[in-house]
């Protein structure tokens, strides 16, 4: 299937997104679903993919050497939260690819997704701005998709990284920031 257009939703997480998450990226986190959730909307009425990148980490995981535990496989931790699972449940273009590392691409099968896909065009939203956001990002933009980044669609829990992730990403690698 060719597409326009793809949507990349980054660790749209309870353990991220909601305020007694693990790794709560704070109430501005909570201020980018009604952006996300409009995109969301967007592509499920036109039929459009949207690809949910999403943390599944190993309880015994190394990044928790940097990081609280968060995002475990299997725990409500990990799972989208609750305004995202109603909007895509019945969407037949909604695809999840679990990630244990930053970028959405690392031992994961995105690569071949959007490669199969062939958009003109990725959107992406999500959180955090500065990690998982930023290196996925990366990886779209060298492998010379057009990318298109929603400031108000993306946060952190780090204002300063998010600002810093956002000016990389539109001067280094080349991606919109919108």
């Amino acid at each position: 299937m060719v597409s326009k257009k793809v949507l990349i939703v980054v660790d749209m997480l309870n353990d991220f997104i909601n305020q007694d998450g693990a790794l709560s990226c704070g109430r501005q986190a909570l201020d980018i679903v009604p952006l996300v959730l409009e995109k969301i909307g967007e592509y499920v009425k036109e039929g459009l993919p949207v690809i949910f990148v999403m943390d599944a980490h190993d309880p015994e995981d190394l990044e928790f050497k940097r990081f609280p535990v968060h995002c475990v496989y299997g725990t409500p931790g990990a799972r989208l939260i609750k305004e995202i699972e109603h909007e895509v449940e019945e969407h037949s273009f909604a695809i999840k690819v679990l990630k244990s590392r930053y970028s959405g691409f690392f031992r994961t099968n995105l690569n071949t997704i959007i490669r199969d896909l062939d958009p003109g065009l990725v959107e992406v939203v999500g959180v955090c701005t500065n990690i998982c956001v930023l290196y996925t990002v990366e990886e779209l933009c060298n492998r010379n998709y057009r990318v298109v980044v929603y400031r108000n669609g993306v946060t952190s829990f780090d204002m300063d990284a998010h600002k810093w992730a956002l000016k990389q990403m539109e001067t280094v690698l080349g991606a919109e920031v919108v």
